[in-house]
């Protein structure tokens, strides 16, 4: 489970590199971190990111360089004397804090990364998109031919966690790892006999004909998606791709899918941690997590607003074939989650309609206005396309008021889409506004998708009587509520 940046800003009257007070606050800010794995950051004084190392558990890699023996050898010991604050980012598992720690320094370019920046012993993960069934490698010398038009990603620090990953990985998306060279519409392929990953759904098996090259490009987008931190738009197309499939009652493709779901959801290791059933944080938030503020001034100036954008809301609605319909509300203050205003809302009216679920959310929402002192959001953010906004702004015609801007988010493209504007503004992949947009988007939609699973579990656990209808749930529920 990933968790909101725990970080540590120093006072005005912080001592100077030399004191010991420095070095204590430091390390009782690391002894508090959650222990779990995850990516530090280490920062000057003005707050610039000097370092990025990754931790099976972050109290302890921490601490270890403000304990009074530490000694880090000549290349890192200097980086002490500047450190004055830390952000650590807990991450759902070693896996994901190697990803991430290679993403941030590429991004941050720290100085006391050098190394990994400029020495290619480092090993690099290379996916070769060019072949008809790309393979999965791992390699300290990316400039190889056979890498050519490759989709690379690294450098990464450790070699072995970095084998561990891509194995653990293999589970999930089932890629090949061999060097064959293997082509569609060959006889020999039908009568290869695969290797022992296929016989324990590691691999596909595409050397012996046993997977289309449609079916494995999919596999592989999916897998490079994941590494580049898209996991919870990912798994939301998984799910709409599975109940596309079951509908149209192809229920071999559906259940292929469903597997996908099950082994990604499985990496999280939530119960294992006796974490389950906590709002946790997703990779993508975390990408962006070392500024959130810049997020906002980027979003203020892309939407033309006069005032800074403190507060955004976002709404999304989860159901399973219009069963335990349900919405979301989820709430964020510069940048960050505020919890407390999260809700969550049994859907009354609609079933399978998307449009008429979200009306009613917002209906619900903007029934009242807000109390005197509470902060209102500055940016309703509705996950979807033009058809979402439009029910949105249809169903603040009749609100008791209305937030100064509605923006719409839609999956896939990603483009941001205005009310009255035929153009929906696009945004770079990069641009720190839309990677705001994403994150708390995806929060909505973890935050539905736990209602909703919680809603189908006491209805499977807890089956009504005979002759009881469930009825459609009195009032909004807080964040809070299990």
């Amino acid at each position: 489970m990933t968790r909101p940046p725990v970080s540590n800003t120093p006072p005005d009257s912080a001592d100077g590199p030399e004191t010991p007070d420095r070095r204590t606050r430091l390390l009782a800010l690391a002894r508090g971190m959650p222990s779990t794995p995850g990516v530090y950051l280490m920062k000057d004084a003005g707050g610039v990111v000097v370092y990025v190392g990754k931790a099976s558990n972050l109290p302890d890699r921490v601490g270890s360089y403000f304990v009074p023996s530490a000694d880090l050898g000549p290349r890192k010991q200097p980086m002490l004397e500047v450190v004055e604050a830390v952000e650590c980012i807990p991450c759902e598992g070693e896996w994901e804090a190697l990803l991430m720690e290679a993403r941030l320094v590429k991004d941050l370019k720290p100085r006391f990364n050098a190394r990994l920046l400029d020495d290619k012993t480092f090993p690099y993960l290379a996916v070769t998109i060019r072949e008809e069934f790309p393979g999965v490698y791992i390699t300290r010398d990316p400039a190889h031919e056979r890498f050519r038009g490759a989709r690379l990603y690294g450098p990464f620090t450790s070699g072995s966690s970095l084998r561990q990953a891509v194995q653990l990985l293999q589970r999930v998306f089932q890629y090949r790892t061999c060097e064959l060279d293997i082509r569609s519409g060959d006889p020999a392929l039908q009568s290869y006999r695969p290797c022992l990953l296929f016989k324990i759904d590691q691999c596909t098996a595409p050397c012996a004909g046993r997977v289309t090259p449609e079916r494995y490009r999919q596999d592989i987008d999916r897998f490079c998606r994941f590494l580049e931190g898209r996991r919870s738009v990912m798994l939301r197309e998984l799910q709409e791709e599975m109940a596309s499939a079951s509908a149209e009652r192809r229920y071999e493709a559906a259940a292929v899918l469903r597997d996908q779901i099950r082994a990604i959801e499985r990496l999280d290791e939530r119960e294992r941690r006796g974490f389950e059933g906590e709002y946790d944080w997703q990779p993508e938030v975390t990408i962006s997590a070392q500024d959130p503020r810049a997020g906002c001034r980027s979003l203020q100036r892309e939407l033309g607003l006069d005032r800074e954008v403190r507060c955004v809301e976002a709404i999304d609605i989860a159901h399973l074939g219009g069963q335990e319909t349900v919405g979301s509300l989820v709430c964020f203050v510069d940048g960050r989650p505020f919890k407390d205003r999260y809700r969550r809302y049994q859907v009354r009216q609609a079933a399978n309609d998307d449009y008429a679920a979200i009306r009613e959310v917002v209906s619900r929402r903007f029934r009242e206005p807000p109390a005197e002192g509470e902060l209102a959001p500055d940016v309703l953010l509705i996950d979807g396309g033009p058809g979402q906004l439009g029910a949105a702004m249809e169903a603040l015609m009749d609100a008791a008021w209305k937030p100064p801007i509605v923006v719409g988010l839609s999956k896939r493209e990603e483009l941001l889409h205005l009310p009255g504007d035929p153009e929906p503004l696009r945004l770079s992949r990069n641009h720190r506004g839309l990677h705001l947009c994403q994150a708390i988007r995806d929060e909505a939609h973890r935050f539905a998708r736990h209602y909703h699973h919680l809603l189908q579990r006491r209805r499977v656990i807890q089956p009504d009587p005979p002759g009881r209808v469930r009825g459609p749930g009195a009032a909004d529920e807080p964040g809070g509520v299990g």
